[in-house]
């Protein structure tokens, strides 16, 4: 019975933070009234990694998280956007890469460039971004294994993940939402995306079913 009270609680807090640890602009409606289609790019990732790993490496591997995060946004928005739960459309990530490409702009540089740019460059409406740091290699998957004491003794704590997206006419932050990561948000990549976006989906600004009762 007290397992099953500490559960609930954990949840129940971890659905609390989830709600603190979202953002959305005030004037997000002004901002992105004639948004058609955003483009969701590589994440910059910063690895802390516990095994020794020369710079060369690290950055091969940092770049790999990068899409394998932007890989797994790609993927869960397909799927809602097939039950139209969206009034906005994603660009295709392959289209969004070769775009990029062809200007010159890699995972190495694209830091470099304003929200305005890339969406000019990209022909979108905004940006779907972010920044994860980790500590392990979350598209190589995760212990499966889950004890309650990990959480006390900091192994079931693998990193910290934010998205945000940008408006490409201002650059002005339009929403961020941020998650820790954990054993609990999944066992790799794609399903931590899922699990996230999930937890933030009430308070998607793009929802079809939010806006309608915003208005």
């Amino acid at each position: 019975m007290k397992k099953i009270v500490f559960v609930l609680v954990l949840f129940t807090t971890t659905l609390a933070m989830a709600q603190k640890n979202i953002y959305e602009s005030i004037r997000f409606d002004e901002y992105t009234e004639d948004h058609e289609i955003l483009a969701i790019i590589p994440f910059i990732a910063h690895l802390e990694l516990k095994k020794a790993v020369d710079k060369d490496e690290l950055s091969v591997l940092a770049q790999k998280e990068g899409y394998a995060v932007q890989n797994a946004l790609e993927t869960y928005f397909s799927k809602r956007k097939k039950r139209k739960k969206f009034n906005v459309d994603f660009q295709n990530i392959m289209n969004t890469n070769a775009i990029l490409a062809q200007n010159n702009i890699d995972y190495d540089n694209i830091d470099t460039y304003t929200t305005q740019e890339l969406c000019k460059i990209l022909d979108v409406d905004g940006i779907i971004s972010g920044n994860l740091t980790l500590n392990i290699l979350l598209s190589e998957g995760v212990p499966t294994d889950f004890s309650i004491l990990d959480y006390f003794s900091g192994n079931a704590n693998y990193g910290r993940i934010g998205v945000k997206i940008s408006d490409g006419d201002t650059g002005k932050l339009l929403w961020k939402y941020e998650n820790e990561i954990s054993k609990k948000t999944g066992k790799n990549t794609t399903e931590l995306i899922d699990k996230m976006m999930k937890t933030a989906s009430r308070k998607f600004p793009y929802d079809r079913e939010k806006r309608r009762n915003r208005n």
